[in-house]
Formats: C-alpha cells, sequence, structure tokens
C-alpha cells in the first residue's frame, strides 16, 4: 500500500521534528511546514543528516504549501498559534484528515487542566474547519524527548477523533512512528485526551521524570 504523504505544520519544534524524524525513518514522504521557509528547509536539512540519507523525501515549505502537498496534515504548533495556523491554511484542507497534536497549555500554570470555550484544541479545530475536514487528536501524550530517541516505545498513544475509518488512518501512523495506538473514540472524548497532558506534567514535576506517558492494560496483546 503507498504511503500518504504527511505535511507537519509547526515541524520545525521540538514536537513536529521528532515526529517527522520517525516518520521518515518509516519511509514517508514528508513537509515541513512552518511561517519561515528558511526555518522549514533548515529543518528538513537537519532531519536527513540525522537519518544519514541525503536523498530522504523530506522537504520544507511554508504552511501553506505544506498543507497542500499533504495527503493527511499534522498540526503541532502551540496553543498561541493554534486559530490563527488553522484559519491560515483552512483552504488547503478540505477532504483531509488534521491529526491535531496541540494541547490548550495555559502557561505558566501548565500542570492544571484548562480547556478552551469549544472544550478542546480538537474540537475548537473542528468548529474553526467545518465539517469537510476530520479532525483526529493523538501524540498529546507523548513528551518530545521520547520522539527523538527514535526507537520503539513502551508509551500508548490515544487517538480519539472523527469517524471511526480516520482514526484507523491515523492508528496506522502512530503505529509507524513506534507506539502502540489506542482508539479512544468519537471526537467528544477529545477533552480528555487533552487535559492529561497537564497530569503528566505535573507527575513528571512531582516525580522528577521526564517522559511520564500513558499505558493502557488489559487488553491482552492487542
Amino acid at each position: 500500500m503507498t504511503k500518504p504523504v504527511l505535511a507537519i505544520l509547526g515541524g520545525t519544534g521540538r514536537e513536529g521534528g521528532g515526529l517527522a524524524y520517525r516518520w521518515a525513518k518509516a519511509g514517508y514522504t514528508i513537509y515541513i511546514g512552518s511561517r519561515s521557509l528558511e526555518r522549514a528547509r533548515s529543518a528538513a536539512d537537519a532531519i536527513r543528516t540525522r537519518l544519514g540519507n541525503p536523498d530522504a523525501p523530506v522537504f520544507g515549505a511554508e504552511n501553506y504549501e505544506a498543507a497542500l502537498r499533504g495527503e493527511i496534515v499534522i498540526l503541532t504548533v502551540p496553543y498561541a498559534a493554534h486559530r490563527t495556523t488553522l484559519e491560515a491554511v483552512r483552504d488547503a484542507l478540505h477532504g483531509k484528515i488534521l491529526v491535531d497534536v496541540t494541547v490548550p497549555l495555559k502557561p505558566p500554570k501548565v500542570t492544571k487542566v484548562w480547556l478552551p470555550e469549544a472544550g478542546s484544541a480538537a474540537l475548537e479545530a473542528q468548529q474553526i474547519l467545518g465539517d469537510d475536514v476530520a479532525v483526529v487528536d493523538a501524540f498529546q501524550n507523548i513528551a518530545h524527548g521520547v520522539l527523538w530517541e527514535g526507537e520503539p516505545s513502551d508509551h500508548d498513544v490515544l487517538v480519539a477523533g472523527r469517524g471511526k475509518a480516520n482514526r484507523r488512518r491515523v492508528m496506522e501512523l502512530v503505529e509507524a512512528a513506534g507506539f502502540r495506538p489506542i482508539d479512544a473514540g468519537p471526537i467528544e472524548n477529545t477533552p480528555v485526551v487533552e487535559g492529561l497532558t497537564s497530569l503528566l506534567i505535573y507527575i513528571n514535576k512531582a516525580y522528577g521524570a521526564k517522559s511520564a506517558g500513558v499505558r493502557i492494560v488489559g487488553l491482552g496483546q492487542s
């Protein structure tokens, strides 16, 4: 089966870059999006260097161009840039899946759960983009340091969003990145998924850890 082309908006950041690295390593074509074309190209160069493959299909582009080229688009910007980024690329997302990795944190109180009026970043994204786009949450509960390790992980990734078929496609990406995907249900469940991030940040601080995550037990070998 042909792998979909992936666009990662905000791919110059630590979370987006880590995902780009893992998916490029798994053989996906990646477009790293940024407001700055220079930064996007530099990030793409860095990933090809890390892979040890100067010909790896990892490209830099401005956000709108990346969104146009991606068959599945992944949003990894800070919450402060969430709405403006979505509004800027909305016309490029028609008929696509948007994987929203954004967590609605309110610095400096990042250990306390805060959710926007819509209920979650994903629900807000769905309102902004309309029904023609399927918004799916994933990777909110994975520390960026885990992504850059590049090895299979014992962390689970909760996948919640519009439509079981869309969630399955995102779950395939989760597996390709080296994690176990868990179907966490419809988009109405995304407030729980996103809220867990503040809880994990608190646990990291309380226990002097860096990469506390989620593991769902009782599922057998699935």
